[in-house]
């Protein structure tokens, strides 16, 4: 079954890190990550640029509305995602927690729904 695993930071903790350490943290990610593409398990991974070149866009009574930045004002923000393949929720929590990004932030784990399924029941 298919994971995605979204990586939020914490700018604060981020930049408390001593110097040099986020290339280390992102060396072991990298390193990580080719292991676990080697091992059929990685099927993607991304890293988003700042919220601050983000936009938001949202359509309400027929009108299109277009802001900057994030949707929320968070000190979390969406900052990667890594899309796996795991046997089950537990294994996606176990390859998961093995990022170094929990130390500065948070993971969310969310399966993928099987939009195959979606289409067949909806006729599309």
């Amino acid at each position: 079954m298919k994971y995605l695993v979204m990586i939020y930071c914490d700018d604060a903790l981020l930049d408390a890190l001593p110097e040099g350490e986020f290339d280390t943290l992102m060396h072991g990610c990298f390193v990580k990550a080719d292991a676990l593409r080697a091992n059929g398990q990685l099927h993607d991974s991304q890293q988003l640029e700042a919220p601050a070149t983000a936009r938001t866009v949202r359509v309400r009574d027929g009108r299109t509305s277009v802001v900057d930045g994030p949707y929320a004002e968070t000190k979390e923000y969406l900052g990667g995602f890594n899309l796996i393949e795991a046997a089950d929720m537990d294994e996606a929590v176990r390859i998961a927690s093995n990022f170094p990004w929990s130390r500065t932030g948070a993971i969310e784990i969310r399966p993928i729904r099987d939009m195959d399924a979606v289409r067949r029941r909806v006729g599309a």
